[in-house]
């Protein structure tokens, strides 16, 4: 069995516990190489891939040393938003098969180095959107593809996940959350969301995103949550203003006729919920409460609506991919109830067959391009800004390439 011969770059809370949940457990991959900018993280984990996977892992805190080795096959990177981009596309002039997390731009022109890279040197890079993978967002797109929605008119999604704790706990975490909230105001964060709706709508392949609006609401939520909690909050951050916005809502128009909307909502009170929402002329999905409405329902109980139609979605479960159909507990186990492991999967496999990636390069930049340009519209006051055409109009051209 060939082995692909990999490197982390990138080991805190998500590149470290991914090679816990899933990689250390791979038979077919080697790790020979942990890399990060903390030296206890990259020698810890070297420390781990040795004793549970039974090779030799170097460690190292400088990832060009990675690169420059000729054994190294693929890196995966894990880094923080100001520097994913930038060792993406190091990876890819160094030639090694990449995969990169997920984050927000900022700027429109490291979106557009990282396509240029790819085409300059055509490394295969995968964009590592988990939520693509996910169980209801794939159950949705089998819908969409077996025409259940009719015509989709509007898609939307959310990032609602309380980080206060998070976000304020930073220094003590080394999490770049904590400088981002005290700067930026924009979308930050917006893939999760968007990614799984634009291979619904086909974005990039078929259709393309030609605009958007952002606003902001106040920022209130992180400051009254230091106040309230002074005794084990770092006190540098007694009286400090904080840029990001509360509430971001940011609208997109498409070419073929959509809108999506988007929100970010990660500071004050709340419960964790993606809210995506698919809807069409022949029917809707509600990922809230997995329930599927059919245009042939033209009444219902305005109280009961969602208690009556909770999992309504699930008569459909067989639509599903076999991933999901016959997935294990230990699937499970590989980070975000198995859509974390089955992402993952897919990468070492297309790495090693040479199969084209389903998410990748041009996914990458018009989704992570949006946190720049939600900046800018939020900066002017909510005025509409151009989102690039990354494909150079090839979008009209290329084929749907649907993820599992």
């Amino acid at each position: 069995m060939k082995k692909l011969r990999m490197a982390i770059v990138g080991l805190g809370s998500r590149g470290g516990g991914m090679l816990h949940a899933f990689y250390s457990k791979q038979k077919d991959i080697e790790i020979l190489y942990t890399c990060d900018e903390y030296e206890d993280r990259a020698k810890d984990n070297a420390q781990f891939v040795k004793e549970q996977m039974g090779n030799d892992c170097r460690w190292t805190l400088d990832y060009k040393e990675v690169l420059a080795d000729k054994d190294v096959e693929a890196v995966v990177v894990y880094t923080s938003w100001e520097t994913h981009i930038k060792i993406a596309i190091d990876c890819m002039l160094a030639g090694k098969i990449t995969g990169m997390e997920v984050g927000g731009a900022y700027s429109v022109e490291e979106c557009w180095e990282l396509v240029r890279t790819y085409e300059r040197t055509k490394t295969p890079i995968m964009f590592l959107e988990n939520c693509c993978y996910d169980r209801s967002e794939l159950l949705a797109l089998k819908m969409a593809r077996a025409g259940m929605f009719g015509e989709i008119v509007h898609c939307s999604g959310a990032y609602s996940h309380d980080l206060r704790n998070e976000i304020t706990h930073g220094k003590e975490n080394r999490h770049y959350r904590l400088r981002n909230y005290l700067v930026r105001n924009g979308e930050n964060y917006p893939t999760h969301e968007l990614g799984p709706i634009a291979k619904i709508l086909d974005i990039n392949r078929g259709n393309r995103m030609l605009s958007l609006v952002s606003m902001a609401s106040k920022s209130a939520g992180l400051e009254a949550y230091v106040n309230a909690n002074k005794d084990t909050i770092n006190p540098e951050l007694i009286g400090k203003k904080w840029a990001q916005g509360d509430i971001v809502t940011t609208v997109i128009k498409c070419a073929n006729g959509e809108t999506i909307l988007l929100k970010l909502d990660t500071t004050i009170p709340g419960f964790y919920n993606r809210d995506f929402t698919v809807r069409g002329t022949e029917g809707s999905y509600f990922q809230a409460f997995n329930g599927y409405l059919s245009g042939e329902d033209h009444s219902f109980n305005p109280v009961g609506f969602i208690r009556e139609n909770l999992d309504s979605a699930e008569k459909y479960k067989d639509m599903l991919p076999s991933q999901w159909l016959n997935i294990t507990e230990e699937d499970k186990k590989t980070g975000h109830g198995g859509m974390d492991g089955f992402m993952c999967r897919q990468f070492i496999d297309r790495a090693k067959s040479g199969e084209e990636f389903a998410l990748d390069v041009y996914d990458a930049a018009s989704w992570m391009v949006i946190t720049a340009l939600s900046e800018q519209s939020i900066a002017m006051g909510g005025a509409p800004v151009a989102i690039p055409d990354f494909t150079s109009g090839e979008w009209t051209r290329r084929q749907r390439k649907d993820v599992l």
